[in-house]
């Protein structure tokens, strides 16, 4: 079994054993400042609506109710708590405060609509609802905003997951050179990763 075939089994598994349960509660951790990925849960939840254990309207809603739930903790730290809580407690979400920042400062510039087109861009769809509450916008047009922009990115995911898996015989017939490519994305999210962290702390020791 090739690396993708082993992740892809490995995560509609635990994804079938848990129900849309874990769909819900990893897609409120998504739409939160955890480092969850919406691009590896709903593909799989996909897979299991081709396998017909999942339907697809009821992961389209139980997917998007999570990122509702997490988007409104979010806008709620940011209304209540603002910067100073989200400098103390983030580093125990993983929070990068500068990827925070530069967030905010993309919202207060683009203006209100960036949280349904921020649904569409990876990190800054995990932070932009941070912003939204410390910059007191409207709570029923933000969660307007977020219905349509995760509702359309989760099923546009679980349709490609659908899709994917429905022609997984002619996927895996290429599975050798898939492989090749998931292990250079890894390796190069690895390299990106450490080579931020050094560069933030070479910042930080030149100030």
């Amino acid at each position: 079994m090739g690396i993708t075939e082993f992740i892809a089994t490995y995560a509609t598994g635990l994804i079938e054993r848990t129900g849309y349960v874990s769909v819900f509660i990893l897609m409120t951790m998504e739409s939160m400042v955890f480092p969850i990925p919406s691009e590896a849960v709903m593909p799989f939840a996909g897979f299991l609506i081709e396998q017909e254990i999942f339907t697809f309207w009821q992961v389209i809603l139980v997917s998007t109710l999570g990122s509702i739930v997490g988007s409104l903790i979010s806008y709620y730290i940011g209304l209540f708590g603002g910067m100073p809580f989200v400098r103390r407690f983030g580093k125990y979400a993983l929070l990068d405060v500068e990827e925070l920042e530069a967030t905010e400062r993309f919202f207060r510039t683009r203006g209100e609509i960036t949280i349904l087109i921020c649904r569409f861009i990876p990190v800054v769809r995990h932070l932009i609802s941070i912003p939204a509450g410390i910059g007191k916008m409207n709570v029923v047009k933000f969660l307007v905003f977020t219905i349509i922009g995760a509702g359309l990115w989760n099923s546009f995911l679980a349709y490609a997951g659908f899709v994917l898996k429905r022609n997984w015989t002619e996927v895996m017939k290429y599975s050798h050179i898939i492989d090749i490519a998931v292990v250079i994305i890894l390796l190069g999210l690895v390299a990106f990763y450490v080579f931020r962290h050094v560069r933030k702390r070479s910042r930080r020791g030149s100030r």
